[in-house]
């Protein structure tokens, strides 16, 4: 038998008929048209990649790439479908936050 809980809440959705929703998301890269510039064509593109591997062999990290996609999948309650439905970006708790003068 298969166990689903509730990725936001925990709660326990693995008795039968216990209603549950499944939400998936991507999030990916924006591409725009390319354009180029005057900035562009005058880049010497050569110099600059040879810096850079000048770079990682004297033990400089490299830069750190972000995933060009990430696929997400979660399991939901009722009650944390409804409240995602209402406020996908979760912008109602952010507002909350209270910080004191110090």
């Amino acid at each position: 038998m298969m166990h689903f809980s509730c990725d936001v809440c925990g709660k326990d959705m693995t008795q039968d008929g216990a209603e549950r929703y499944v939400l998936k998301m991507e999030a990916f890269a924006a591409t725009d048209p390319a354009e180029l510039t005057e900035d562009d064509l005058e880049t010497d593109h050569v110099e600059e990649m040879a810096r850079l591997l000048s770079d990682i062999e004297e033990g400089e990290e490299p830069p750190q790439l972000l995933p060009t996609c990430k696929k997400m999948r979660f399991d939901l309650c009722p009650a944390c479908f409804r409240k995602f439905v209402n406020d996908p970006l979760g912008r109602e708790n952010a507002s909350k936050f209270d910080f004191s003068p110090n």
